[in-house]
């Protein structure tokens, strides 16, 4: 049957007075379970979220507390686990009602909550609906597409962020085995710029704090961030922090309830007495891109302090121990001016002097950042302005500090970690020579720009997504669907039905895989896999919940399918690797730093820690020390491919009731909407100003030079607490916007926080006079 959602539920705007968790986090969490149709059972599961012997949340990538409880799940969490757990299906009956076309005419929240995939199926263009396969005919279809091309550099290789540690790396051999590195990942749309920025200057592409450091910092600093919709877990931390004494810094051009106050539905003497706690000391609002401004005001002051009173700020023993490039960088400090740094930052000299005060007063200091750092055009230089003052003042490698990109998807880290990257480290390659006698290839993949570049080019004809949405995902959304219809053979690997599924190829395949959720059992028995958390600790995951159909594969097992077809049993036997997935973990073991004992190191409670030699002090640098890197401030934060001058600058953004693509309801209770997604939220000065009223309908329209038009239509501008110029709006509605040849400076990150746009009434080209 179809499953019906409320197609007209009751839209409302009213600016939410509450604090982030509290008793509306538990009427929510109460409604998705229910609406899960598998309620009893997902009682039991919840209780297995984030536990030993339990499985991996598949939200967030936000590690574990050591001393976590026995509820150890967040109301987006909880939500997840319902959305996964469902007992609604879609199954060959469900296509046979609905063909392609239609479904295309639904929104993403409908069609992710007609239920689970259950059975492999194959595009069929003559009724323009989706038919049954059988697995062996699909891996054989897949198989002779790839061995048709006329390079194995004309496939493209997507891996979600929720892909296994133990699929990821089954995935990666394979392709190098087929002979390419076209692996365009769901972190080229979000920590690039953290893996590029902090490899050149630490050597290491990661974060370098544990969970116990965020217990010991004298000052947190939370920058570009909203953790109380994008990383819940993390406010506890934050209002404990503040309850302890230490400075939590927020930097953030939203004022966002979770930065605010948090209310933790699991004390109940908070809860009755309805009383919240504050999440934060400090609280300052730059412009748009105005970061990295930020953060080379804050060194002025500092270099400026040094001079005044020297040794009393820099820490010249750990400088002189373990950087270079000090004196670049200063010159480059000093050759910023106040005037462009005030400018560019959005805030007044004296907001930027109180947060470098607040910086050089902290003993030790945590600095955390995500998207709203990340996805603009000069985020990696911002990310080396941020490792840049943290090595002033050595807060790399002592208890208590570090650095923390805050990482999104569940296991995106660790994809990395076991070799998903289009750039592949020598040494990795290296590695997989010596263990499995081949010699993978050495030049460049594509990521995911230049994967939807050369889709469209005609230049890639297969594309194969491990998990995701990557039609949605993605920038340039119009472009992008029409890139993956032009491709020959387009596969999804998937838990649900979502809009990539309906953007195909010529040849299109739906493969179900498990979740998380999932018992996985194989012919050595039931089977666990393994995550790596933004703390870069690796545990093991066992799923809880019998599958819904004996034709739902798991991630691993799917792979192997294909590569089996593919290459043969070649350079491994793949088939018979994924009857215990302990036979992969000993080759990851065996070709991946840091993995060594893998399998009995998965025994204790919250898994190992994998390591991380910048915490160690030791630098993986050409040099052999971390480098401070001296860029210059953007001469423009406007790109000087803009049509013609904004209205507005947009970024785009997640609802409280989305993880990603993902959305599994039309509210956004922390920002005061009900019903609605299609809203943009700007300042009332603004809406007026440009000839609006509030509660009008408005088309976007983005500026960019290239004869292309991108604009989405019927957007509700609503007045909000929006600094002057600046708008915000739900991603993936608004992701047409975003131009897919605007990306980051040595990233290729969509620069989706950055869009220039221009409003336009509703349905006319004119303006309100």
């Amino acid at each position: 049957m179809t499953h019906r959602i409320h197609e007209h539920p009751t839209r409302r705007f009213k600016p939410y007075q509450g604090p982030a968790g509290g008793w509306g986090a538990l009427r929510s969490v109460t409604r998705h379970w229910l609406e899960s149709d598998n309620a009893l059972k997902n009682i039991r599961t919840l209780l297995k979220t984030n536990q030993h012997g339990g499985f991996d949340c598949p939200g967030c990538a936000w590690g574990e507390a050591p001393d976590s409880g026995r509820v150890n799940f967040c109301e987006n969490g909880a939500k997840a686990v319902n959305w996964e757990a469902t007992q609604r299906r879609v199954d060959a009956g469900f296509f046979a009602r609905h063909s392609v076309g239609a479904l295309r005419g639904q929104s993403d929240y409908w069609l992710e909550y007609q239920g689970r995939l259950t059975e492999p199926m194959r595009y069929d263009p003559a009724s323009d609906r989706y038919v049954p396969v059988s697995w062996d005919d699909a891996f054989a279809l897949i198989a002779r597409h790839l061995r048709a091309l006329e390079s194995p550099d004309q496939a493209e290789f997507y891996t979600s962020g929720r892909a296994s540690n133990e699929a990821a790396y089954l995935y990666q051999l394979f392709v190098r085995a087929y002979g390419t590195n076209n692996f365009p990942d769901c972190s080229n749309m979000c920590h690039e710029a953290s893996g590029v920025a902090l490899g050149q200057s630490i050597g290491v592409g990661k974060g370098t704090v544990t969970f116990d450091d965020l217990h010991k910092a004298d000052a947190i600093f939370v920058l570009g961030q909203n953790p109380g919709t994008n990383h819940p877990r993390m406010l506890e931390p934050l209002r404990e922090a503040v309850a302890r004494g230490a400075r939590v810094v927020c930097v953030n051009p939203l004022r966002e309830r979770g930065l605010e106050r948090f209310q933790n539905p699991q004390h109940t003497i908070e809860m009755l007495g309805n009383r919240s706690k504050p999440t934060h000391t400090h609280y300052f609002r730059p412009a748009l891109g105005g970061d990295m401004a930020v953060l080379r005001g804050m060194a002025k002051y500092l270099l400026q302090w040094e001079r005044e009173a020297p040794g009393s700020v820099f820490d010249h023993a750990f400088i002189a121990e373990h950087t270079d490039g000090l004196d670049g960088y200063l010159a480059a400090v000093e050759a910023s001016d106040w005037a462009g740094i005030e400018a560019q930052s959005g805030l007044p000299r004296v907001d930027i002097e109180r947060l470098a005060r607040l910086y050089a007063d902290a003993e030790r200091v945590v600095m955390c950042w995500a998207m709203g750092i990340t996805q603009h055009r000069h985020s990696v230089a911002t990310i080396q302005e941020i490792s840049n003052l943290m090595l002033l003042r050595g807060n790399l490698g002592k208890p208590g500090a570090g650095l923390c990109p805050v990482r999104g998807h569940s296991n995106v880290q660790g994809d990395r970690t076991v070799g998903i990257n289009d750039r592949p480290p020598a040494a990795l390659l290296d590695a997989l020579e010596r263990r499995f006698g081949f010699a993978p290839p050495r030049h460049p993949g594509h990521n995911t720009v230049e994967a939807i570049q050369a889709m469209l080019d005609g230049r890639s004809k297969v594309f194969i997504g491990l998990g995701g949405n990557f039609a949605q995902a993605t920038p340039d959304s119009t472009r992008t669907h029409q890139a993956l219809r032009n491709c020959a053979l387009t596969v999804q690997i998937s838990t649900k039905l979502n809009r990539s599924h309906l953007m195909h190829g010529q040849d299109a395949l739906i493969l179900p895989c498990l979740g998380r959720t999932d018992i996985d059992l194989q012919a050595g028995g039931e089977q666990a896999v393994t995550v790596e958390d933004s703390f870069s600790m690796v545990h093991a995951s066992h799923g809880q919940l019998r599958p819904l159909s004996t034709q739902m594969r798991s991630e691993p097992a799917i792979v192997a399918g294909i590569a089996d077809a593919t290459l043969g049993a070649w350079p491994v036997d793949w088939l018979w690797l994924v009857e215990d997935y302990a036979r992969i973990r000993a080759l990851i073991a065996d070709t991946i730093p840091g993995f060594a004992d893998f399998e009995q190191r998965l025994a204790a409670p919250g898994g190992f820690y994998l390591g991380n030699a910048a915490a160690r002090r030791e630098w993986s640098t050409p040099g052999g020390k971390a480098r401070f890197q001296a860029n210059a401030l953007p001469a423009s934060l406007l790109h000087e491919k803009l049509a013609e001058q904004p209205d507005l600058i947009l970024q785009t953004l997640r609802s409280h009731d989305q993880y990603n693509t993902t959305i599994y309801g039309l509210d956004d209770r922390y920002r005061g909407v009900k019903g609605q997604r299609r809203v943009i939220f700007a300042n009332e000065a603004d809406i007026l100003r440009l000839g609006f009223k509030p509660g009008q309908k408005v088309d976007i329209r983005s500026l960019w030079e290239d004869g292309i038009e991108r604009r989405v239509d019927g957007f509700t501008l609503l007045a909000f607490d929006v600094p002057a110029g600046q708008a915000a709006a739900y991603y993936p509605e608004t992701n047409p916007l975003v131009p897919l040849e605007s990306f980051g400076d040595g990233s290729f990150t969509p620069t989706s926080k950055f869009v220039a746009i221009r409003l336009e009434p509703a349905g006319d080209d004119g303006r309100i006079v």
